[in-house]
């Protein structure tokens, strides 16, 4: 079945047929004033006339296959429909500095912080839903669309893997000049995965929302981006991080080595509850790294909805001699007109 990739090109038509025009209007003729034809010699049109009559029409036909080799003609060489059971699933992050804690490293070692342990186990999350559209956005002071929903989850992990903590800037007097991104903003970033989830082409759509902290600024409350999911028929998964106890942290002595530290940290479960209960969505309280494994597990076995999906497997590309022509034709009408009239079509 042939078809065209990028039928756009065709727009280029429209410059080529002005230039037909130009070169072949009516009126554009060429010659001398000469009252005595009878004496003319019967033919004064020699080879180089021959040729020039030609070289428009050279010059036009290689632009054209030019343009018709950029609209990539192709052949589709296999093609089938197939039924997958796909979900639309955004993860909404936190990425607030109490996710650099270390209580979810494996037991026995201060080696990974909470975001580390959260990355790993989205991406293997995404590896194991590869017919999902699935997006991330994070939130700390703010929220971000980090990706949008797509089935590219190559893509997707590549840009999970580069989501860090912001690090607070100081002035010159040491004070923090960004405070904003040490706090959490639970409601716009759940708000921020409803809107990406409207338009989500599966009829299962679904927010993970993973917080360690208490909603604290934002211009969106928790409360609000619930009852807006709720409103879309999206289930919000939340999943609460850490304990309202002491946690580990690296940080740097006054020598400039590096120790470990601890100091209080909480989070609102209750708040995290009520926005899952409220969206039909379930709620885990994740104490360790093997229960938030276990938590998107649970998650994985979640209703899923049957689409079909067209799958296109190889085509054969038609636009490579059309291309070499075309730009012969064209490079040879350029230099013959060049060296017979000295300019150019």
């Amino acid at each position: 079945m042939p078809s065209f990739a990028t039928p756009l090109a065709f727009l280029l038509l429209i410059p080529w047929a002005i230039a037909a025009w130009r070169l072949y209007r009516s009126g554009r003729k060429a010659g001398v004033l000469f009252a005595a034809a009878s004496r003319l010699p019967p033919r004064t049109a020699g080879w180089r006339v021959a040729i020039a009559r030609i070289l428009p029409l050279l010059f036009l036909t290689g632009s054209f296959l030019m343009i018709l080799a950029a609209a990539r003609p192709r052949t589709t060489l296999s093609r089938h429909n197939r039924s997958v059971d796909s979900i639309a699933i955004e993860m909404v992050m936190d990425v607030s500095g109490s996710m650099e804690a270390l209580d979810l490293s494996p037991k026995g070692t201060f080696t990974k912080t909470r975001l580390d342990v959260v990355k790993e186990m989205f991406a293997k999350f995404v590896d194991a839903r590869p017919d999902d559209l699935t997006g991330l956005v994070t939130f700390g002071g703010y929220a971000a669309t980090r990706a949008p929903l797509t089935a590219d989850h190559r893509a997707l992990t590549h840009v999970l893997e580069g989501v860090e903590i912001p690090q607070n800037r100081v002035d010159g007097q040491g004070r923090v000049v960004d405070q904003e991104e040490t706090l959490t903003a639970i409601g716009d970033g759940l708000a921020t995965g409803v809107a990406r989830l409207v338009d989500a082409e599966p009829q299962t759509r679904i927010i993970i929302l993973l917080s360690d902290g208490e909603s604290n600024t934002g211009i969106i409350t928790p409360e609000q981006a619930a009852e807006a999911a709720a409103k879309m028929n999206i289930k919000v998964y939340a999943i609460g991080v850490g304990s309202n106890s002491r946690a580990p942290f690296k940080r740097r002595d006054m020598l400039g080595r590096e120790v470990i530290s601890y100091a209080n940290v909480s989070y609102d479960e209750t708040q995290l509850k009520s926005i899952a209960d409220g969206t039909g969505g379930q709620y885990f309280g994740v104490r360790d790294n093997e229960g938030l494994q276990a938590a998107l597990e649970e998650i994985n076995s979640l209703e899923t909805t049957r689409i079909e999906r067209q799958v296109y497997e190889r085509y054969n590309e038609h636009f490579a001699p059309l291309l070499l022509w075309g730009a012969l034709m064209t490079a040879c009408a350029l230099t013959f007109n060049m060296h017979l009239t000295r300019r150019m079509l």
